[in-house]
């Protein structure tokens, strides 16, 4: 007849459970219940969990120790950027934190994402749904980890689902005007635009690039080489930024021929000003030079942003004045959307699609891991294409009706 137990002093039913021996030790692990009935299904539950091969031992520690040793393990893999990244989406998953690893459900995470979904917290605006994917991916490589370290037998987060009406974040190719600026406009950085626009490479890519990774006869450049800009510092890695970053890019004949006019006596292709690779904040300060070039010479003066300096005791404003220099203080930032490095990327990608390239040869010339990446912009821009062709059509019969 099995030992009637007596409740402790806070009410709580205690059954011991024996879990084995460590270091010659007797190893032991305590569940409670409000019932005597309640801490033996407890204890019964825990046996099973034994028998499976589970750790349950470890089963009560929070979310966000596990969410530690995950990013703990990233930090060898993957370059800075991506670890931040990483880092925003644990943060995301605060509410996880002291939550044990073993009692997360699908419907915690869940919340999660419908809150974000509805409104994120530092735009007020809804969250994109490649952000809100980011954040589900990192819960869930975080349980999967506790799954393979036997401490839960299921990925909670397998079940979460992604909002139909989330928000998409489109990445947008240059339009051909923009292209036309880039291939236009004589700055330092011209280099680094044209060759991302017309190769694909990534900035990782383009920072180390040497002159001997480049055959102008062959009109192709082999991405050997990236840096990471850790703490601002460009630290040279062998590889890409994956498997298939390493690559030979065939160049349009534009580029190879601009590339051609260029100085090749220094070892970089797209050295910084002091002849060595950029870091980031060399990087930010040559890059934001060259779009006040663009919006000096394209957007026209009157089109800038400017800050009208007050005059002294009154709260009336000066005239605005036309800008006569590209570093006048009065001009804050710039009129046109800025360009971005991966905008030159993707562009590269839409100019693949208009040319007919198939997808599987885009994604090598990418340099995407996973050819769904290539398959999605391809699929992007079909349905784009489509929605223009039906544009022409609705044009064409509203013109053909008003012609009768």
């Amino acid at each position: 007849m099995p030992t009637k137990r007596t409740p402790r002093a806070d009410g709580l039913f205690r059954v011991k459970i024996y879990l084995g021996k460590v270091e010659g030790k007797p190893k032991y692990k305590y569940v409670y219940g409000a019932t005597e009935k309640e801490a033996e299904l407890k204890a019964d539950d825990a046996r099973a969990r034994m028998r499976k091969g589970l750790d349950v031992s470890a089963e009560r520690e929070p979310f966000s120790i596990w969410a530690d040793r995950w990013l703990r393990l990233k930090r060898a893999d993957v370059g800075h950027s991506a670890y931040v990244s990483y880092q925003s989406c644990l943060k995301r998953l605060s509410p996880l934190n002291e939550i044990p690893i073993s009692r997360i459900t699908a419907y915690d995470i869940q919340e999660i994402i419908i809150d974000l979904a509805e409104k994120n917290p530092r735009t007020g605006k809804p969250t994109a749904k490649k952000t809100l994917s980011d954040i589900k991916n990192a819960a869930k490589q975080v349980l999967q980890l506790a799954v393979d370290n036997r401490v839960i037998d299921y990925n909670p987060a397998l079940a979460v689902r992604i909002p139909r009406n989330a928000p998409k974040s489109e990445r947008r190719a240059l339009t051909d005007v923009e292209q036309q600026w880039i291939v236009s406009t004589p700055h330092r950085m011209q280099a680094a635009a044209m060759i991302m626009m017309y190769s694909g490479l990534r900035r990782g890519e383009l920072i180390p690039l040497l002159w001997r990774d480049i055959d102008l006869e062959a009109r192709t450049i082999s991405v050997s080489k990236s840096v990471d800009l850790s703490r601002g510092k460009p630290i040279l890695k062998d590889g890409a930024k994956t498997k298939a970053g390493v690559r030979v890019v065939d160049i349009p004949l534009v580029l190879a021929d601009y590339l051609r006019g260029l100085d090749q006596s220094t070892e970089l292709v797209c050295p910084g000003l002091s002849g060595e690779m950029y870091t980031v904040d060399s990087w930010k300060s040559a890059w934001d030079s060259y779009m006040i070039e663009l919006d000096m010479l394209h957007a026209g003066p009157a089109r800038n942003n400017l800050k009208p300096k007050k005059k002294r005791g009154t709260g009336d404003s000066d005239a605005l004045p036309e800008r006569k220099s590209r570093y006048d203080p009065r001009f804050a930032g710039v009129s046109i959307e800025p360009i971005t490095p991966h905008m030159l990327r993707h562009t590269f990608c839409t100019l693949l699609y208009h040319a007919g390239v198939d997808v599987l040869s885009a994604q090598k010339q990418m340099g995407h891991a996973d050819a769904r990446t290539t398959l999605g912009i391809y699929t992007h821009l079909d349905s784009k294409h489509k929605r223009q062709q039906m544009t022409k059509l609705d044009d064409y019969l509203d013109n053909a009706s008003r012609s009768k």
